[in-house]
């Protein structure tokens, strides 16, 4: 941002770190017709923007708050955007723009237990359900439980800088939410369905859900963690309708196979690096 005191531009807010670079683009801005979009590019060419969030010994020395921007800051997907990206990775994600407020899946214990009257959440049906976190419902006394977990505003105060916290509830959340999990299922079912060996579906599904290609070790780790759960997923020992769903009668005879992809797919989702910009 201009400053950290995003909130507050005047006297008791912290002065700029770089006042003549901001000239600088200022004048910039005004050079290049006023045109937002140039400015954007500018910024997001730059050699500043595009390094890397690796902090070595001498840059925490010399920067330890990172005011002079020799690293990038991680930046973590905002609440909305880290369901809208496991939708999108799994293509269950509603490309519909418009019309009224949507209901993601949620245990319905949360808004009807809420303070100044219970809400009643009726989920969702068919493309409604995968819209984007925009479209979700929002009631302040009742916020939706994911965004909240994900530091969300709650709507009872202006909010120029969203708090970023990092907690277990997180992780638990894309583990197990109902949202997450049938976003796991659908790349589970995808993968199971589509030709190649084990390792050609496991970089597919990796470089899906993390945009890159994985290591070698990565790569076998995880070839290794599919064959371990496909194996008991077809001895019984784990039950794969737990983890793939019952789907159609088709789906019956690769079932295991479909419970290992989707498996792997909520490990994949559940990775520091598919919800934080590094």
């Amino acid at each position: 941002g201009i400053v950290r005191t995003t909130q507050d531009f005047g006297y008791q807010g912290d002065p700029p770190t770089h006042p003549e670079l901001l000239d600088w683009m200022a004048v910039e801005f005004v050079k290049q017709g006023w045109s937002v979009k140039k400015l954007h590019r500018l910024i997001v060419t730059s050699a500043t923007y595009r390094q890397s969030s690796v902090i070595t010994h001498e840059k925490q020395a010399k920067d330890p708050e990172n005011r002079l921007l020799s690293y990038s800051p991680r930046l973590r997907l905002e609440a909305e955007l880290i369901r809208d990206s496991a939708l999108a990775e799994s293509g269950l994600l509603s490309a519909k723009i418009g019309g009224p407020s949507v209901f993601p899946p949620q245990a319905p214990g949360i808004t009807t237990d809420g303070a100044y009257g219970p809400l009643k959440w009726t989920v969702s049906t068919g493309e409604d359900r995968y819209r984007r976190g925009l479209y979700t419902f929002s009631k302040r006394t009742a916020p939706y439980a994911t965004f909240a977990t994900f530091d969300a505003p709650s709507g009872e105060a202006t909010c120029a800088r969203r708090d970023i916290s990092n907690t277990p509830l997180q992780a638990l959340t894309l583990l197990n939410s109902e949202a997450f999990l049938e976003a796991a299922q659908a790349l589970g079912k995808s993968l199971a369905a589509r030709p190649g060996t084990v390792a050609e579906k496991t970089t597919i599904l990796f470089r899906r859900c993390l945009t890159r290609p994985p290591t070698a070790s990565e790569s076998k780790a995880l070839t290794a963690y599919y064959e371990t759960q496909h194996a008991r997923f077809r001895n019984k020992e784990l039950d794969p309708t737990k983890i793939a769903g019952t789907g159609s009668e088709a789906d019956t005879e690769n079932l295991s196979e479909r419970a290992a992809w989707t498996a792997l797919a909520r490990v994949l989702l559940n990775v520091d690096e598919a919800i934080v910009r590094r």
